[in-house]
């Protein structure tokens, strides 16, 4: 079937993730079964009956269908037509489609969403919290596979496991997915593996540096044995590797622990917030764009999220003719401002007067 072969083309040859491979999947045969009548995994389908429902008059239906019937947001409808979108692609470089219907379709309007980030107080406040839970004589608690000892590990493994989010902007599934071996703390990186099966260094601080290395050996104390290199850096009190759930469950007991955090806590908030900061603090979008491991720019400038009272401040401050009479000088300039804009009849709070 057509749909498998596409599948099967994004895992092997786009090296798409696995979770990404899981969501084409599910709103292809959203598409098609909505549009057949028909649940296309579990009956059979040929490609004539596909090729057929990939007209403009489907697609409008299924983007309806989305909308009002299943109540989704705009933008996990454009999530659904673009994956549709890639498949009528690859099936005209295939010779299967002569031109793609989704194209045709207007898609739904999205607000513009802003990602979520944590105040730089919150983490300081989380960090200066759980000190003791990675101090190094807190090492003699763990002796064994014991109620206290696994509590104890399981404490020091949740600072392990916001430390390395936070401080290094890596994604869940390259969290997990980090061995012993991707660590060198004599060079101070971390090697990572990111989408499309690419790999890149993210430099590690002195201090994250001994956090692994303590946390290491309290994995052997837990164990009561040394690991080889293959084996997973982040391991369950089991011994097991990590997996989403338990990451998601415990970045949001962690940071629920902070008093006043509101908002989203999750993994990605955690990389929104280490991008947000190096931007606050001078560094340059393309340096951003390689420690976060994006394809392209355009990723990375969701970013560029700066209030423009901050940038106004910047401005304000590096500009040599904003210096004069600005908001650093005197208060008769910013009067006379003031004066002037109610003359043309406009008022920063109000706009244009009618």
């Amino acid at each position: 079937m057509l749909v498998n072969d596409y599948i099967l083309y994004i895992r092997t040859v786009r090296r798409y993730s696995e979770n990404t491979v899981r969501i084409y999947s599910d709103a292809l045969t959203g598409f098609f079964s909505c549009s057949l009548g028909k649940n296309i995994r579990e009956t059979t389908v040929h490609d004539g009956e596909l090729l057929e429902a990939l007209t403009v008059q489907p697609v409008r239906n299924y983007e309806i269908f989305l909308l009002d019937k299943k109540k989704e947001s705009p933008r996990t409808v454009n999530l659904h037509l673009s994956v549709l979108s890639g498949f009528c692609r690859w099936l005209i470089r295939q010779g299967k489609l002569a031109s793609n219907p989704v194209r045709l379709v207007a898609r739904p309007k999205m607000k513009k969403r802003l990602p979520d980030f944590l105040r730089v107080e919150t983490m300081n406040d989380y960090f200066q919290a759980t000190e003791a839970v990675v101090a190094e004589e807190n090492l003699e608690l763990i002796r064994g596979n014991d109620k206290v000892s696994e509590k104890v590990y399981h404490d020091r493994l949740a600072r392990m496991i916001l430390s390395l989010l936070y401080q290094t902007g890596m994604r869940r599934s390259e969290l997990i997915s980090l061995n012993i071996s991707s660590v060198d703390l004599a060079r101070r990186v971390i090697r990572v593996l990111g989408k499309g099966e690419k790999t890149r260094e993210i430099p590690l601080g002195n201090s994250l540096c001994i956090e692994i290395s303590l946390y290491l050996q309290s994995t052997v104390a837990l164990i009561g044995h040394d690991r080889a290199g293959d084996a997973p850096l982040l391991m369950t009190s089991k011994g097991n590797r990590l997996y989403p759930g338990f990451v998601e469950r415990i970045v949001k007991s962690e940071l629920e622990s902070v008093p006043g955090t509101t908002g989203r806590k999750s993994p990605h908030v955690l990389r929104h917030t280490l991008a947000t900061e190096l931007l606050d603090n001078g560094a340059d979008l393309n340096s951003i764009k390689e420690l976060l491991g994006h394809s392209s720019l355009a990723a990375t400038q969701v970013y560029t999220h700066n209030s423009i009272e901050k940038l106004k401040s910047v401005y304000t401050n590096a500009h040599p003719r904003a210096k004069i009479g600005g908001e650093n000088g005197d208060q008769s300039s910013n009067l006379e401002i003031q004066r002037r804009s109610e003359t043309v009849g406009f008022h920063s709070e109000e706009g244009f007067k009618d």
